[in-house]
Order: structure tokens, then sequence, then C-alpha cells
């Protein structure tokens, strides 16, 4: 009895914590709201650099972005249900664009448990745990909800972003337009 207690009392702190990137609803994230899948996009002119990316990624190892290519970066986590709900596409996205640089950057989560999640979904790219590169996106388009998805273009400008979960037709449609750039 005490056993099954324990589960529902952590099934229920477990349900709190998944759904705290629905609304912002959580002291913890409260910074942080779901975006609405609106597509922000800038045109060629007016579009500024983002910023460097580099860093020790959730394998453990360096990673350093070289502008030259088109670029996706996710900002997630594994506590918040549209980050997990949106990974396959992701995933399934990366596969299909191999010319294209798919990368994440891990926020307030904690590394180890958002490691064995990029594991269990074989995630094919890197994910940042430094989510204060975050901050380099502030006078651009910046990504205040989560999850977030800015896109480069092979200069390494900030080119577009999703507020929200990425469906395979809005973020394939975006990539394609810089692809013709």
């Amino acid at each position: 009895m005490r056993k099954q207690l324990k589960l529902a009392v952590l099934a229920l702190f477990s349900a709190s914590l998944l759904s705290a990137c629905g609304g912002g609803s959580s002291t913890a994230e409260e910074s942080f709201i779901e975006g609405s899948g609106a597509v922000t996009f800038i045109e060629g002119s007016n579009r500024s650099a983002a910023p460097e990316l580099s860093g020790m990624t959730l394998s453990g190892k360096q990673f350093v972005f070289n502008p030259g290519q088109i670029a996706v970066v996710n900002v997630w986590a594994s506590w918040c249900s549209p980050c997990r709900a949106e990974i396959p596409t992701l995933i399934e996205l990366a596969k299909q664009y191999p010319d294209v640089q798919f990368m994440g950057i891990l926020t307030r989560d904690n590394p180890a448990t958002a490691e064995a999640f990029a594991r269990r979904f074989a995630m094919p790219y890197p994910t940042f745990i430094d989510d204060s590169l975050l901050i380099g996106f502030k006078g651009t388009l910046p990504a205040n909800a989560i999850p977030s998805t800015v896109l480069l273009d092979k200069d390494g400008n900030v080119a577009a972003r999703i507020s929200g979960e990425v469906t395979l037709t809005s973020l394939s449609k975006l990539i394609r337009k810089l692809e013709a750039e």
C-alpha cells in the first residue's frame, strides 16, 4: 500500500513537471511559455549574425558550428511535452536534409535525464548543455518560448524562427526557402 502511495505521488509530481512548459505555470519554468507555432521569417538584407554556437554537448563532446550551411537550432527540455512530441519530426527532417546542420540547446533541464531521452530516441544531432547560448539570440529572434526552433542561413545569420512545436510542413518549407537563396 505504501509503495502504491509513493508511486501515485510520483506520478502526480511528474505530470506537473511535464505540463510546466504548457503555460509557464511552474515557478521553475515561469519565464518560458509554450509557443503558438507562429513562424517568423527575416528577409536576407535584414538578418543579423547568430551567436557563436559551440560548447559541450549531451554526449560529453565539444561541438563547434561553423557557418557555411543552413542550420536548425531547436531549444528543448525533456520535461516539456511539446518538445517530446516534435522530436520524431526533427529526427526525420535531419535525415531528409543531410546537408543541414541540426543542433539542440537544452534549457532548464537535468543533463543526465535529457541525455537518456536523446539516447532513447537516437537523436542524430548534437545538443548543447549550455543554455546561456540563448542570450546570443536576444537581438534577433529570441527563443523565448519552449520549444523554439531558429534557422540560420548559410552565412550564419538568423533567418527564421518557429515559436512552438515544429511540424514537418512548417520546418521543411523554411529549409527549402533557405536552400533556394
